[in-house]
């Protein structure tokens, strides 16, 4: 028998990669001799590196970057099995986490360390290169991440504005004729599932500014530099960010990963399924469990659990989902692919118990699906 474990994380709980090996170690309980295929999936938010360098057998290389504020940050990027493409966490370099509450301020923070993470896949010979964009501290069109990989970004005078949100309100002209040579052969995407335009009433700055420290004086001005920026990039760039789906996610990095790489804007659960070969692993399966912290009706609105289940479906795969929680609307993943849900949780208890033996319930839950499978198998 043919078992693939394609789960999400359990966020703050237990990785995918985690959750996969629970996964087989449950299946093995039953059936020691069944073939568990693991492939930990993501959908471009946190975990996606590691998801796609445990799927594919790469690496995690470390970086000391510049982080939000200007600080040294412990990063990484992970090089995929192939040898050439790269996964970058933005959050990992400029990410919300980063930053302590009451320091939370967009008009300081900046995106330069995810440029660094991005130039340091380049030097490793990355010919691709991923970016997941989720959780961000910033709201500077990217423009840090254009300035750390050689673009200038120039004032009336002619000098390098500053980093942050605040640095947009100098910003005169664009010239990229010292960009990072990789980046012109580079293909680029951005992991992403919003589809936010960079200004305007479902803008970066009206929409993310405020969870980033933003008032709404700071949300106001924020939007006016970014329309300046869009402006500009057309101008000296010849590009049309500005309503764009997806422009303004992250802070408008989204425009700035288009305008400065090229890149090409996409369902970050696709990405990673695609990656991974994820379809390629299907062939033969008799059962696909998928499975995330928590299945809600927002699971259904293209997180990765919808997306393993869509693929299963396509090849006639039954799909089993496991959840720590499972919301009053949970069962809205049965209308896209997941045959049957359960939640991994056996008994009344903490929130703070049941995370802690997220690893323990997610290979019970799994033995017991087994269990069920083969009552029909087997008489």
């Amino acid at each position: 028998m043919k078992i693939i474990a394609a789960p999400n994380a359990f966020k703050e709980s237990l990785s995918a990669v985690g959750v996969a090996e629970s996964i087989a170690r449950g299946v093995h309980k039953v059936l020691p001799d069944a073939e568990v295929v693991q492939v930990p999936v993501a959908d471009g938010g946190d975990g996606t590196v590691e998801a796609l360098v445990a799927a594919t057998g790469g690496q995690i290389i470390r970086r000391r970057v510049t982080g939000p504020l200007g600080e040294p940050a412990d990063a990484h990027f992970g090089l995929l099995g192939d040898g050439h493409t790269a996964v970058v966490e933005m959050a990992t370099a400029s990410g919300l986490h980063l930053v302590p509450k009451n320091k939370r301020n967009p008009m300081k923070t900046t995106t330069f360390g995810t440029g660094e993470l991005i130039a340091a896949a380049l030097d490793r010979g990355a010919q691709k290169v991923i970016v997941g964009i989720g959780g961000s501290a910033t709201v500077d069109g990217g423009v840090g991440m254009a300035q750390a990989l050689g673009c200038s970004l120039l004032d009336e005078s002619g000098r390098d504005i500053p980093r942050g949100g605040d640095g947009l309100a100098r910003l005169a002209r664009v010239d990229i004729s010292d960009r990072h040579p990789k980046v012109a052969g580079v293909e680029a995407v951005v992991a992403c599932d919003v589809d936010n335009p960079l200004t305007g009433p479902k803008g970066a700055p009206a929409v993310y500014g405020p969870q980033k420290g933003a008032t709404p004086e700071m949300v106001k001005k924020l939007d006016g530099y970014l329309v300046n920026y869009a402006r500009i990039l057309k101008r000296d760039l010849g590009l049309e960010v500005d309503r764009v789906p997806g422009a303004g996610a992250a802070g408008g990095l989204g425009a700035g990963l288009m305008a400065f790489l090229g890149a090409k804007l996409k369902s970050g659960v696709e990405i990673v399924i695609e990656a991974s070969k994820l379809e390629e692993k299907l062939a033969g399966a008799d059962l696909v469990i998928t499975g995330e912290g928590k299945l809600d009706g927002q699971t259904a609105f293209g997180k990765a659990p919808i997306g393993v289940a869509r693929l299963a479906q396509k090849h006639g795969i039954p799909v089993v989902a496991l959840g720590g929680a499972l919301a009053e609307d949970a069962g809205e993943v049965l209308n896209h692919g997941i045959d049957a849900i359960f939640s991994i949780v056996p008994r009344p208890m903490s929130l703070e118990e049941a995370m802690k033996r997220t690893d323990e319930f997610v290979a019970r839950a799994t033995e017991q699906i087994v269990r069920l499978m083969l009552l029909k198998v087997n008489r």
